[in-house]
């Protein structure tokens, strides 16, 4: 049974010590920022660091031009001076007898999204969300399809894919200011459904009575009424087909490597773990969210193991301080097990991620 843990590239480079104290934790595997969306971490461990801002999204691994005809991701600015921040990560992990997966988050980018709206989730209100890629949009799949491509060519890794399809409404914007209109999670699943002109023209005469329907039952919502059922059923099979076949070119990119997608098995989610149908879609495993709850995480993941036989990887977070171990999820159906996160947390949380390591080998 595999356990890894997750680590941003500037959790290591600069540091000599890194990769030793994480392979201290017991883990097998470490999944390392690849690609990753704008964010601001704390470092407690670098010895030239405390607070790395990652203003937007970026590629950690070496850009060639060449190689990006279309939409390109921008390369970091901040943590360290270092082209190629993934490989050197990697090969430092390697070096302490560590196997590395590179987390690829392929449709979250204000920055590109920024640059060019018409490529990003439109909702039925013709808004965009900039953060948004689309993946209907030609452009958005060539886009993830070169950031997996890339990988392959220039490291020999596993993948784990984030965000490889829609991103919706609750993505937690700057200075967010929607929690007082007290949407159901009814009216921010529709407010998540995408009306771009490539989702439009995927579902032809339908998209106007649905993108009408929506506004209606959102509408009602927001004034105090009583908002009427929605039947989004052709856009959200329109949209697990997208997915389906990004994840399977992805599969036909990565040959030999391992595929692991973050995933729930609710075609109406949207965000970093795809919604889609477990009978649809074949990565090597999925990779689902055991955050919170873990009597509900453990339901989950026994509800998914009776639907699949691809293996069931637990995404649990050592960050959340009422979180005791693995061993609830383990009994309930996962193989595998990666923690959250060996660059985050305090000297107390890497201790428990190392206890929960050891329990789980017994």
């Amino acid at each position: 049974m595999s356990h890894g843990v997750f680590a941003y590239t500037w959790d290591l480079v600069g540091d000599p010590d890194a990769a030793a104290r994480i392979a201290g934790l017991g883990a097998d595997t470490v999944t390392l920022q690849a690609a990753y969306h704008s964010v601001r971490g704390i470092t407690p461990w670098h010895p030239a660091h405390r607070v790395v801002h990652a203003e937007h999204a970026a590629a950690y691994f070496r850009l060639r031009e060449d190689r990006w005809p279309g939409l390109r991701p921008l390369a970091p600015t901040w943590g360290v001076e270092n082209p190629d921040r993934f490989g050197t990560a990697a090969a430092a992990l390697t070096a302490a007898g560590l196997s590395v997966e590179a987390w690829l988050v392929l449709t979250h980018s204000s920055a590109v999204g920024s640059a060019y709206p018409d490529v990003t989730v439109r909702n039925a209100y013709g808004e965009c969300y900039p953060y948004a890629l689309c993946p209907s949009h030609q452009l958005v799949r060539d886009y993830a399809l070169t950031i997996v491509s890339e990988i392959c060519a220039q490291y020999d890794v596993d993948l784990m894919l984030e965000a490889c399809g829609w991103l919706g409404f609750d993505h937690g914007s700057h200075h967010e200011k929607t929690e007082g209109a007290d949407l159901s999670t009814t009216a921010r699943r529709l407010l998540s459904l995408c009306f771009c002109p490539a989702c439009r023209t995927a579902l032809g005469a339908e998209a106007d009575r649905l993108a009408r329907s929506v506004r209606t039952a959102v509408d009602a919502e927001l004034t105090g009424g009583h908002p009427t059922p929605v039947d989004a059923t052709a856009l959200l099979a329109h949209r697990g087909t997208v997915i389906a076949d990004l994840v399977r070119e992805t599969k036909s990119l990565a040959g030999d490597r391992r595929l692991l997608l973050m995933a729930t098995d609710d075609p109406w989610v949207t965000g970093p773990d795809v919604g889609v149908d477990f009978q649809s879609v074949a990565p090597d495993a999925f990779v689902l969210k055991s955050w919170g709850d873990t009597a509900a995480a453990a339901r989950q993941l026994k509800s998914a193991a009776a639907r699949t036989d691809i293996p069931l990887i637990a995404n649990v977070t050592a960050l959340d301080p009422e979180w005791n171990g693995v061993a609830e999820l383990l009994e309930a159906g996962a193989t595998e097990v990666r923690y959250y996160h060996a660059g985050l947390a305090s000297k107390a949380r890497l201790n428990r991620i190392r206890t929960a390591i050891t329990e789980a080998r017994r």
